[in-house]
């Protein structure tokens, strides 16, 4: 890629299996992150205040640095703990998010959602932008949570935002994608070890 002189538009990380995995990653953004592109990053640590089973200390250092690369970050409030070293707490009000969010933002990425934040019978994203300050976006909450959610949005955040589409207008579609997506699932039956159903309603989407 590098001797055909390749670009890109936009890059997007996901979950990540082991140190030398992030370090690839790290060494691809070194050749291919420029000022011309977006770099979106989804830092699949943990979730429920817990780090996954898969995942090691190492991996959490190594993502820290990964974050730096960052214009747009995409971690639910987990990961926002561990990458922080905040203690977890899922009551965290928007003053104690913003504090977070920002301190997320000095590692690199200009604009913060911090994801799935359980608010009642809403679940709620933390958005931040460096100079703009911190807002919350709120969905009415349906059925349970599935596996899948946090891809979805994230690649919904990361082709708007290479098509130029406002931050808060994205963070807002992609909420109401998800809600449709569950929504859509439980109408099919779908099992919640199965994830998400979302292609059927690819076409919804503008």
């Amino acid at each position: 890629w590098i001797k055909l002189g390749l670009k890109f538009n936009g890059i997007c990380t996901g979950f990540l299996g082991s140190e030398k995995q992030i370090m690839i990653v790290e060494e691809f953004l070194l050749h291919f992150k420029t000022d011309n592109n977006i770099t979106i990053i989804d830092p699949v640590m943990g979730d429920y205040g817990k780090l996954y089973s898969t995942y090691t200390d190492g991996m959490c250092t190594e993502m820290k640095k990964l974050v730096s690369y960052a214009n747009i970050l995409t971690p639910n409030l987990t990961e926002a703990c561990i990458l922080t070293g905040r203690e977890y707490n899922a009551e965290y009000g928007n003053e104690e998010l913003e504090i977070i969010a920002k301190q997320l933002s000095d590692m690199g990425p200009s604009k913060i959602v911090i994801t799935g934040i359980v608010r009642g019978t809403y679940i709620a994203n933390y958005c931040y932008e460096d100079g703009c300050g911190g807002y919350e976006i709120k969905t009415t909450k349906v059925g349970t949570q599935r596996s899948g959610t946090g891809d979805i949005f994230t690649a919904i955040i990361a082709a708007d935002a290479v098509n130029k589409v406002n931050f808060h207008e994205s963070v807002r579609k992609a909420s109401q994608f998800i809600k449709k997506c569950i929504m859509k699932s439980i109408e099919l039956e779908i099992p919640v070890t199965d994830g998400v159903c979302f292609e059927e309603l690819l076409t919804t989407l503008r």
